[in-house]
């Protein structure tokens, strides 16, 4: 996979996105750190363009440079632009909801209150970010409340698998005669281009067993599966998602085990215990 049109982060709609700019964690997105390795420097700052509704806008990234006694590791990425300027009134109309009730809550509470505010969870928007073939260019993909509800019941007529095919192959009609819209079709975009990212994290191994399906064929053949099923918790994020063979990813499906978090292994019904054996991001 080039680097062309690659995920990079899932934001969270939260004030500071409509107003001045984004935290933005590199850790474990492959290309992007990539890109930003050739690019930017630490503490150093440059100007990016921003993509919103095939409108270009004007922005600045900057790669913070902890002080050593703080012992941050992990580079901190920060997108900042004009605060209330033109990207942040466009983002302002595109998710008017969000916009709306989060300036009614600020309204509403003492001055002195800096604590975060939250969108209530079945009314929360999300800002996909992409690259381009261009390393000072992304592009943003809003994904809005309706249209999670709108996967949610295009989910009811599919199977789990037929849903995680879709995020991993490409599927000349993944809808089957269904008419898609636009907002399932960003969501499952979304979800194929995380679990094409955390695939190239792993280098293409399997988190349970370590191997490398079809490397002896310059092949690469791997999976990527929902922790707790997409079909039921529509969440897509990377920490929902692992990286497995088609082995064990259709012996998951198969027996449906639990999955331990706190010390990372499946149960198996039969009481069989299997631990990951690679994690980068769990």
């Amino acid at each position: 996979m080039g680097i062309e049109d690659s995920y990079v982060y899932q934001k969270e709609v939260d004030w500071s996105l409509l107003t001045e700019g984004l935290t933005l964690p590199i850790k474990e997105q492959v290309v992007f750190g990539q890109i930003m390795g050739r690019f930017l420097e630490k503490g150093e700052s440059k100007p990016i363009r921003l993509i919103l509704g095939g409108k270009t806008y004007n922005a600045t990234i900057r790669n913070v440079k902890f002080q050593e006694k703080w012992n941050h590791k992990s580079d901190i990425l920060q997108i900042r632009y004009v605060k209330n300027g033109d990207l942040a009134r466009a983002l302002q109309v595109v998710f008017s909801k969000s916009y709306n009730y989060l300036n009614r809550v600020r309204q509403s509470r003492d001055k002195g209150d800096r604590r975060i505010i939250r969108l209530p969870d079945d009314a929360k928007d999300f800002l996909a970010i992409y690259t381009t073939e261009f390393d000072d260019t992304y592009v943003l993909d809003p994904i809005l409340s309706e249209d999670v509800i709108a996967v949610a019941t295009y989910a009811r007529d599919f199977s789990e698998q037929h849903i995680e095919n879709e995020m991993n192959f490409e599927i000349d009609d993944p809808s089957a005669g269904i008419q898609v819209s636009e907002g399932v079709q960003k969501i499952r975009k979304l979800n194929k281009k995380i679990g094409d990212n955390l695939k190239q994290l792993y280098s293409y191994r399997c988190q349970i067993c370590g191997q490398s399906i079809g490397e002896e064929y310059d092949a690469h053949v791997c999976e990527a599966h929902h922790i707790d099923y997409f079909t039921k918790s529509l969440n897509n994020s990377a920490t929902n998602q692992m990286i497995v063979c088609p082995n064990h990813h259709r012996i998951i499906h198969a027996d449906n085990p639990c999955f331990d978090r706190s010390v990372l292994h499946f149960t198996f019904s039969n009481g069989y215990i299997e631990p990951i054996r690679l994690n980068h991001h769990l």
